[in-house]
């Protein structure tokens, strides 16, 4: 295992060149809204494709919450869409261990793939209406805290205002 730099980054998660992006997917894995919607358009239906295999074989009843699953890329510059399920804040009564299984486990795949740079998004902090200051403490502590051989992990947040808030809590983690 590596020493993982991470990152903060503003921008659109689907134009990272890297060697995998996380999906902020639904259970379904079959697009949606937000970040899993973004990726599977500009991805094109190589990704769906491979994520109906991965239903009809696997996950018949859905991705669980928490777990993740690598698919091809398709037309973005990545090599690799890790999917991951987060939990929505309203359901969830473990609420902080569902969120950190997304960045752990998306990490455990990176590594099966050999993936050495991910690019991530807020997972959670969209339509499932994770509070983002909570969702950026558990995204940058969980890359901090889990082994792994990817060398390079980039928290994309989509705006300006998230960008600022990851900011100062990158900062106040750092100084803790």
């Amino acid at each position: 295992m590596t020493h993982m730099d991470i990152e903060l980054a503003r921008g659109d998660i689907t134009t990272w060149t890297v060697d995998a992006i996380v999906n902020a997917a639904n259970h379904t894995l079959l697009g949606g809204g937000g970040v899993d919607g973004a990726i599977h358009r500009a991805g094109g239906r190589a990704i769906l494709q491979e994520c109906r295999l991965l239903r009809a074989d696997r996950y018949a009843d859905g991705l669980p919450t928490g777990e993740a699953v690598a698919t091809t890329a398709g037309k973005l510059p990545a090599h690799w869409v890790i999917h991951t399920v987060g939990p929505t804040w309203a359901k969830t009564k473990d609420k902080s261990g569902l969120l950190r299984a997304c960045y752990r486990n998306s990490l455990a795949v990176a590594d099966e793939i050999s993936a050495t740079t991910i690019a991530f998004p807020l997972i959670s902090a969209g339509v499932y209406r994770w509070p983002k200051e909570d969702a950026i403490v558990q995204a940058l502590t969980t890359l901090r805290d889990t082994p792994t051989s990817v060398s390079t992990a980039t928290l994309v947040l989509y705006d300006e205002a998230t960008h600022r808030l990851a900011e100062q809590v990158a900062a106040r983690l750092d100084g803790d």
